[in-house]
């Protein structure tokens, strides 16, 4: 393993081992029914999307772990055609673990990426690592998701390892690298994105996972290109289904027909990886909401009891003083301050129900696509302040994923 200093530039692998890895696979990648022929505009537009890291910390950090170093991920020594060493910000992904490839279409829908996120979380959540190409759209979606959930990301790039691409992304980047994932490339820092780096990267992607997710896909889509690398690796591939006359779901729809899983709940994956305890999880959540159910249920009891009680009250209070009212009547003096219980005001609810119908008010108005909080402040009718404090204790307890950038969709 070999240290790289943040802007020298190291021969990565003798010129005969490189004319034997890349050219074919370049010439794969510019062959194949499912790639897309680079242009001179697709160029421009990647280098203007792309943007070179600059802090000193990280480029530090910036290391080459050769074929022959221990460093070097063993599942890559299974399969022919693996680079002879690869570049490295952070770590590898811990072979002692279970590690799921997310990969998708990069303009996904709400729908895939509301999916992407849940899957992503879901697995992080029960010690899965998520590893994909950190593209714009499924791929970084689903890092998201596993980040937010405090698990740990894996990027294997199209570019150096010192270039983030797209630029976007460039905080789910950084945040991979600090909470102990990696960042990880066959091509040499400072190397731009170009179009015949990603399918041929997709290859370490399938190689470092043991099951491949794939969320959305059109027919001809960079992701089935990951599954093909998974199948010829025999990897367990799965699918999330979608609507047939969905562009974006057509690719998962034909790798499910043509065998893949059907991944319509995180679940279904855990299980394929053998992970005790994950319906447990599950079942503690619906537990904790049925426990809230039953507490609101308990709450409208209550209610009625202290009314009950409290008409109890005034009925013994009627009869153990009934000769005391009947002499203040007969001396004209009034009926005793506030009433009978009919002449009293309603009861208001208690600030639980109230929360109670305000959480259905709100719940009804979402969906699995996520919506704005100004959609929901004007489909709900609710002011901005009372909406969002629902719709922070909907999150806590489960029944609302908050996506970023304000968006909201039902768990």
């Amino acid at each position: 393993m070999r240290m790289v200093s943040g802007g020298e530039k190291m021969v990565r692998q003798p010129d005969d081992e490189k004319m034997m890895s890349q050219p074919d696979h370049g010439k794969m990648a510019t062959q194949s029914s499912r790639g897309n022929v680079q242009t001179q505009s697709d160029q421009k537009n990647m280098n203007a999307r792309f943007r070179r890291e600059q802090n000193p910390e990280i480029l530090e950090q910036i290391r080459y772990v050769a074929r022959e170093d221990q460093e070097y991920p063993e599942q890559l020594r299974n399969y022919p055609r693996m680079p002879s060493g690869l570049y490295l910000v952070g770590n590898f992904p811990d072979p002692g673990k279970k590690t799921v490839a997310i990969v998708g279409a990069r303009m996904c829908s709400p729908y895939g990426r509301a999916e992407a996120i849940r899957f992503g979380e879901a697995l992080a959540a029960e010690g899965v690592q998520i590893i994909s190409g950190m593209a714009y759209g499924v791929d970084s979606w689903a890092l998201h998701g596993a980040l937010q959930a405090g698990g740990q990301g894996f990027a294997v790039l199209g570019c150096g390892v010192d270039v983030c691409y797209p630029k976007e992304s460039y905080h789910i980047y950084r945040r991979i690298i600090r909470e102990g994932g990696g960042i990880m490339s066959e091509f040499e820092p400072g190397d731009g994105p170009a179009a015949w780096h990603f399918p041929i990267r997709n290859r370490i992607i399938s190689a470092l996972a043991d099951v491949v997710l794939v969320v959305e896909a059109k027919l001809r889509s960079g992701s089935l290109i990951t599954a093909d690398y998974a199948l010829s690796q025999g990897k367990t591939i799965y699918a999330v289904p979608g609507r047939n006359l969905d562009e974006l779901s057509r690719g998962c729809n034909r790798l499910i027909a043509q065998g893949a899983g059907i991944a319509w709940d995180p679940e279904v994956i855990l299980e394929e990886l053998g992970i005790a305890g994950s319906r447990r999880s599950r079942e503690e959540k619906n537990t904790g909401r049925n426990e809230e159910e039953r507490v609101e249920k308990k709450g409208r009891q209550e209610n009625g009891k202290e009314d009950r009680q409290e008409d109890g009250k005034k009925e013994g209070m009627t009869g153990g003083k009934k000769e005391e009212e009947k002499k203040g009547k007969e001396n004209g003096v009034g009926r005793r301050e506030g009433g009978t219980a009919e002449e009293k005001a309603p009861r208001r609810l208690s600030k639980k129900y109230e929360d109670a119908e305000d959480f259905q008010k709100v719940f009804g108005k979402l969906s699995y696509d996520p919506q704005s909080l100004d959609t929901l402040q004007e489909r709900t009718g609710m002011e901005l302040s009372q909406l969002t404090r629902v719709l922070v204790q909907l999150t806590f307890s489960g029944y609302v994923h908050e996506a970023p950038a304000g968006y909201y969709s039902r768990s």
